[in-house]
């Protein structure tokens, strides 16, 4: 059979992630430091776990609502109302997704048609590009800077505005940039929306780690902006739960009931287990993220100092646990630095450019682990950079 013509062609002619390369290489080798993987080296809380393992025991172990249990979807309700001053109705505008890859899955298809535009800034998470294509959309990529923070300025966003723009993506706090927007930057953008027909899709998924003193605004809360925004976040990054694979998205109920039939043909749930737990979650364990936050925070200023004294020029990230270094010094593209970083010294790293063509001379580099395993990782890198 000729599976080059059976194959949907928008699949077959689409790159796979260039992340998934040095996973491969890495599997291969004894002894590799991987800085490469966004998951943080903590455990899920044990009050999470115990929820979980007692909602088994107990034998709560079928179905739910396709939204998810009421009381986590009033959970979460309270949650985004604690944090950012948004009120959402429980029953019908909030449903319960598996992971926020989900959710941003969902929200892309519920909106997106034939030659709708979608404007997603770069560098930023792989997925916003190739759904936005499978919808059959157009992606309008925005290359933001370094010397701008990586954040979208207003004109940036006025100028890529065409009568077939249908959504913006907010990647806030951003992987893999570490970049945040502030209340001022949000403002701004919320100017150019208000009085359009524009959906923000915000990705708030790193919502929880912000450093500095400086708290992540959610752009759901500005004037005017909920009815455009459609909200989505999650419970892997900031408490730990990456494998329960639980997340949820706020937004106008016009908008969940469309997301929750593409839900129920494809998913039908979340898992059982994982929302008793992620009730907890949410209910109980502010100490414990917080404590998590301060951890990355020590390991995110040890990391940008390292880095810079190698020679790597790094900005100090805002926000998530990644630092962006420049490799642009080295005169390797961010493919061969890291592919010969990784087969020379063991060490993983991403290249920037496997989030955007804006990411060529910069490397992902994730600090959601130990500091003897940061340390030894960027000691590695040293020694490649000098031997360059």
């Amino acid at each position: 059979m000729d599976y080059g013509k059976i194959l949907n062609p928008a699949v077959r002619d689409m790159e796979a992630s260039g992340i998934r390369k040095y996973f491969d290489i890495a599997a291969t080798m004894d002894d590799v430091i991987s800085l490469s993987v966004g998951e943080p080296n903590f455990v899920t809380p044990e009050v999470i776990r115990r929820a979980g393992i007692e909602s088994l025991k107990i034998g709560k172990t079928k179905y739910t609502s396709n939204r998810g249990l009421e009381q986590l979807r009033e959970e979460i309700a309270s949650y985004v109302k604690r944090r950012y001053k948004v009120s959402y109705d429980a029953e019908s505008e909030i449903l319960v997704t598996v992971g926020g890859s989900e959710g941003i899955d969902m929200a892309i298809r519920s909106l997106v048609g034939p030659g709708d535009e979608v404007i997603i800034p770069q560098p930023s998470y792989v997925c916003y590009e190739p759904i936005t294509i499978f919808s059959g959309g157009v992606p309008v990529i925005i290359e933001t800077r370094a010397e701008n923070e990586f954040k979208i300025t207003a004109e940036e966003l006025k100028a890529a505005i065409t009568p077939r723009t249908k959504m913006l993506v907010l990647p806030y706090p951003c992987n893999p940039t570490g970049a945040i927007m502030e209340r001022a930057d949000l403002e701004a953008v919320a100017e150019v929306l208000r009085g359009t027909d524009i959906i923000v899709l915000s990705d708030e998924i790193y919502g929880e780690l912000t450093y500095d003193g400086l708290k992540h605004v959610s752009i759901a809360e500005l004037e005017g902006m909920k009815e455009r925004t459609i909200l989505i976040n999650g419970f892997s990054k900031t408490f730990a739960m990456t494998g329960w694979r639980m997340g949820y998205a706020c937004a106008p109920k016009e908008i969940i009931a469309q997301m929750t039939k593409i839900h129920q043909y494809a998913i039908m749930s979340a898992p059982t287990v994982s929302q008793y737990a992620a009730v907890v979650a949410m209910r109980e364990c502010d100490k414990q993220v917080d404590e998590m936050v301060k951890s990355y925070d020590e390991r995110r200023k040890l990391t940008v100092k390292l880095l810079n004294e190698i020679g790597l020029e790094c900005n100090m990230p805002k926000g998530a646990f990644y630092a962006f270094p420049s490799i642009k010094s080295t005169g390797l593209t961010s493919d061969e630095f890291c592919e010969q970083a990784l087969i020379e010294k063991h060490v993983a790293v991403i290249p920037g450019s496997s989030f955007g063509k804006g990411g060529e001379g910069f490397i992902r580099f994730c600090y959601c682990y130990d500091i003897e395993h940061i340390t030894e990782g960027i000691k590695r890198l040293k020694s490649f950079v000098e031997g360059l």
